[in-house]
């Protein structure tokens, strides 16, 4: 359906998944993911741009569909023609129509068989089955749980995410009825990901206790990593902060952590799968080692399916 070689999707982590990272994703095979986040249309567009001086391959853009720029960031995915359109935290129904008509495959992650029902009547190509395992806006639904209630919900191809981070993952994605997977948290350790050394070395070194997710109280649960931040926001969150001074504290926090490796005031977005990431290298030998990874599992298992 996309044209891309394995069927390996590069999370659009905001701030993270820039233009230079989705394209060494997508000349590795799979298919890179510029996050557009809370940045403005200007930004997402120069992000594309960018990309497409480094690869002709196929690509996407993920709308952060609860940032104030996404009406803007819509118009420049159409007015650009961007090959895939993947969206998170909310209801996508809006831009459907304008996507379609532009030509793109919309791809929604949805954190429900509601929602994945919804956007499959609204003419989705496949949607993105997502646990709260993943980093960043999570649900309530494991990915375990998740992915083959959808599976039997919709009759558009289903891709997984939450808590894949190699072969094995991948393979459990697939018996459960996905025919691609996600990964974000697993790419935050390639080469070619632009994010400041102290945030791939907390993640390098990251245990399986190393994430927390903060946000409930005000409806927008996301999952990062255990920092001095992110104990001063769950602190404030169940302290009695009024919620506009709660939604205040996080504004700019991702950046701090993005660009500025701040220890101490930034918010180092995370999956549980941190502890499963051990060294830095290049973006396509994650997309293929994973998938090398998988297929001897895959093969081994259909004496089982059989």
């Amino acid at each position: 359906m996309l044209g891309i070689r394995y069927p390996v999707f590069q999370g659009g982590m905001a701030w993270i998944a820039d233009g230079k990272l989705a394209a060494a994703v997508s000349e590795g095979g799979g298919l890179g993911i510029i996050g557009a986040g809370n940045a403005p249309a200007s930004y997402v567009r120069e992000q594309i741009k960018t990309l497409r001086t480094l690869t002709s391959q196929p690509f996407g853009v993920n709308v952060m569909l609860l940032s104030p720029f996404a009406d803007e960031v819509a118009q420049v995915i159409a007015e650009e023609h961007v090959p895939v359109v993947t969206t998170g935290a909310g209801n996508p129904s809006k831009y459907m129509k304008l996507w379609l008509d532009a030509g793109c495959k919309v791809i929604p992650i949805v954190p429900s068989v509601a929602m994945a029902k919804l956007v499959t009547r609204l003419g989705a190509s496949a949607v993105i089955a997502e646990g709260g395992e993943s980093g960043g806006h999570v649900g309530e639904l494991t990915t375990m749980v998740l992915v083959p209630l959808i599976r039997d919900a919709t009759s558009v191809p289903v891709i997984a995410a939450g808590g894949i981070a190699d072969g094995r993952g991948a393979a459990a994605a697939f018996m459960l009825g996905a025919c691609g997977i996600q990964m974000g948290t697993r790419f935050l350790s390639a080469e070619e990901c632009g994010i400041h050394p102290n945030y791939k070395e907390k993640i390098v070194g990251a245990n399986d206790l190393c994430t927390m997710v903060t946000g409930k109280r005000l409806g927008h649960p996301v999952r990062s990593l255990r920092t001095q931040f992110a104990r001063n926001y769950w602190n404030a969150e169940y302290g009695g902060m009024p919620d506009d001074e709660l939604e205040n504290l996080a504004v700019g926090a991702l950046r701090l952590a993005v660009q500025e490796g701040d220890l101490k005031n930034g918010c180092f977005l995370s999956g549980q799968v941190a502890a499963m990431v051990k060294k830095i290298e290049p973006a396509a030998d994650i997309v293929r080692s994973v998938m090398e990874e998988a297929e001897p599992l895959l093969r081994g298992a259909e004496k089982w399916v059989k």
